[in-house]
């Protein structure tokens, strides 16, 4: 052996006597689960229009589908909650949440929660006219609440919104 072979192997069991025990097979990270199966992402959002007990059949195998989006074409993206939103399914909307679904907004105006509305209003007013999932507005899912959401449909008509439904472009 020569010299430069010598060092390069001394060096490499010098270096490898210095990691402790066990720590390299701590630092692997873990493998991710496959990605979701893009028919049961469909079929979960297509439910949760109206169907709780083939949500909660969905959930039960394949608990992540509450984060989960299916795109319509055109950039037209649903996840389960809003879908839920947008029809007024509110039994369906509260066990995505007890769930762990991610809320926003258009849920929020569905569920008439006035004061966040408000609030989240006065500090983004450009969102008035933002557009939710299949283009529709504030104003709709407001209207989907019942007499929940009453008084988000007079204060969200005070501001001058009177579409319920934006195109999508």
């Amino acid at each position: 052996m020569n010299r430069k072979s010598f060092l390069f192997t001394l060096g490499g069991s010098v270096g490898a006597s210095l990691i402790p025990t066990g720590l390299t097979s701590q630092t692997q990270p873990e493998p991710k689960p496959g990605s979701l199966p893009a028919d049961k992402v469909k079929e979960f959002v297509g439910a949760s229009h109206g169907d709780l007990d083939k949500v909660k059949t969905l959930i039960g195998e394949f608990p992540n589908l509450v984060y989960a989006s299916w795109d319509w074409g055109g950039g037209d993206f649903e996840s389960g909650i809003e879908a839920a939103g947008h029809v007024g399914r509110k039994d369906i909307a509260q066990y995505l949440l007890e769930k762990g679904s991610r809320t926003n907004i258009f849920l929020l105006t569905m569920l008439g929660k006035y004061e966040l509305i408000q609030q989240y209003l006065q500090v983004f007013p450009e969102h008035l006219s933002m557009r939710g999932p299949h283009g529709f507005s504030l104003l709709h899912h407001a209207n989907k609440g019942g007499e929940d959401a009453k008084q988000l449909v007079t204060y969200l008509q005070g501001l001058g919104l009177t579409e319920t439904k934006f195109n999508l472009v």
